[in-house]
């Protein structure tokens, strides 16, 4: 029988459809993923670590399923996962330096992919403990942009944000702390979900960083986005927070109805100034003028987040003095981590427990907002992705600055545990994409899915790709291929 090449574009959804009908096998999509990745070693640098022999071994394992007819979600799909999540026989290293044995098990969400029928290729890089909008560190080099590979693809969930859009794999898990999976989508021309806390399990940890790092799904289309999602979502009988199960998938091509939108250009305030720089200004202000002519009542506002800010630092240093204190390398951590520890410790009493208890009073107020507005547009950063560099080698006190400058939208709703997902906002200088979220309540991705599905069929976003990578970038090092 012949088989059609594999089609970077199909998507996830696509190569699905396509394994089912017979029309491509598993084992050339893998194989085609694996070519794809190592072609990019020197340019993108996505991934910490490949599955080559063990993706093949799945794939024919697969494509053996469904010549007997079997059918599952993502049967024989290739999907990457992030570096802070375990698969099993690999290390789980989250962007640090040294040796880190082996996991045993599967976490919960790679799991939950395995069960749908996916097949892992391989785990994709992260900036150290995930603290940061970019993915470089000497654990594994630099990542890079696909749309221009002097600048960060974002971060942290960086190499999985770069392995999507340029098309090594239809899509990949990342996760959420205070954009991490936002940020990078913005950066690279991506559909980002961060879903509500607890949709995907952060398990085999009960929560992560004090709950407000959650996974969510990168990919090129909303559809695709929604599909991962779904495949991935699930409780473990351990996690901490357990919402109602959800589709998210039936969302995509749904009318979502004339709804209020709040535009909201103000960044939420921090103790380190913040300005929307006027040329992503004018990409988001563009997009609220597409949603109404699509029929929305759009007019600014901003959620009523007064001191928001008082109530994150606590649980995300705090969360990271956890990680710390389980590093087997502590030595070898970066400063700015150790710094971060050191705060962490000595936030982790009376102010972690106050911040905790602020949820519920953040909740009550912002939630109100939404009596008003069914849905908050706002930027996912205030500046295009920096040049690669930029901020990796700066002070702690220089990195916070900078970080929050760039990026001072995303991580409110990380506090509040609530869903948003980025939509593509176009391009700036130089050709570097910038993004834009619509944010919402508890339990409102469906409503969100719907409503970036409507834009992306009117604005078609997912049609425009990056620039093949052209000269070789030297890296520190490229992916090790595993078990």
């Amino acid at each position: 029988m012949t088989r059609a090449t594999p089609d970077r574009a199909a998507g996830l959804a696509g190569c699905a459809r396509a394994l089912a009908d017979g029309t491509v096998t598993s084992r050339s999509l893998v194989e085609d993923a694996l070519a794809r990745i190592e072609a990019t070693r020197g340019t993108l640098n996505a991934f910490r670590l490949v599955r080559a022999e063990a993706a093949l071994a799945e794939a024919d394992a697969a494509d053996r399923e469904l010549a007997a007819g079997g059918r599952r979600p993502l049967l024989g799909v290739p999907v990457a996962v992030k570096d802070d999540m375990d698969v099993a026989g690999m290390p789980t290293a989250f962007g640090c330096r040294g040796e880190f044995p082996p996991v045993a098990e599967d976490g919960e969400a790679v799991r939950r992919l395995r069960e749908a029928g996916a097949v892992v290729v391989g785990k994709t890089n992260t900036c150290e403990f995930g603290q940061w909008p970019f993915t470089e560190g000497p654990a594994f080099g630099e990542t890079r942009n696909p749309w221009h590979t002097g600048h960060t693809p974002g971060g942290s969930s960086g190499g999985s944000a770069a392995a999507v859009a340029a098309g090594l794999v239809p899509a990949a898990l990342g996760s959420d702390g205070a954009g991490s999976v936002r940020i990078p989508a913005s950066w690279t021309h991506l559909i980002g979900i961060k879903p509500q806390r607890g949709r995907i399990s952060t398990w085999p940890r009960a929560e992560s960083f004090q709950g407000i790092t959650v996974n969510g799904t990168l990919a090129r289309n909303v559809e695709d986005a929604a599909l991962l999602l779904d495949a991935a979502s699930g409780s473990h009988a351990h996690d901490l927070h357990r919402p109602a199960a959800l589709r998210v998938s039936d969302a995509v091509g749904r009318d979502p109805g004339r709804l209020r939108v709040a535009l909201s250009l103000k960044p939420p305030f921090t103790a380190v100034p913040a300005r929307l720089m006027p040329e992503v200004r004018s990409r988001v202000v563009a997009l609220a003028e597409r949603l109404a002519a699509l029929g929305h009542e759009v007019e600014e506002a901003d959620p009523p987040y007064g001191q928001i800010g008082l109530t994150f630092v606590p649980r995300a240093t705090a969360g990271i003095a956890e990680r710390v204190r389980e590093s087997p390398h502590p030595a070898l951590l970066d400063g700015r981590t150790r710094d971060a520890a050191r705060l962490g410790r000595l936030l982790g009493g009376v102010p972690l427990r106050a911040a905790r208890r602020a949820e519920a009073r953040l909740h009550r107020r912002i939630g109100a907002f939404f009596g008003t507005y069914d849905v908050v547009l706002a930027p996912t950063t205030a500046a295009p992705p920096p040049r690669i560099g930029a901020l990796h080698e700066l002070s702690g006190f220089r990195t916070d600055r900078a970080m929050i400058a760039a990026c001072p939208y995303a991580w409110p709703w990380n506090v509040l545990g609530w869903p948003g997902v980025n939509v593509p906002a176009g391009f700036v200088r130089d050709g570097l994409p910038v993004g834009a979220q619509l944010l919402g309540p508890a339990d409102s991705e469906p409503l969100l899915v719907s409503l970036a599905a409507q834009l992306e069929a009117d604005l078609r976003w997912h049609e425009h790709w990056p620039p093949a990578p052209s000269e070789p970038v030297p890296a520190e090092s490229g992916p090790a291929v595993g078990p």
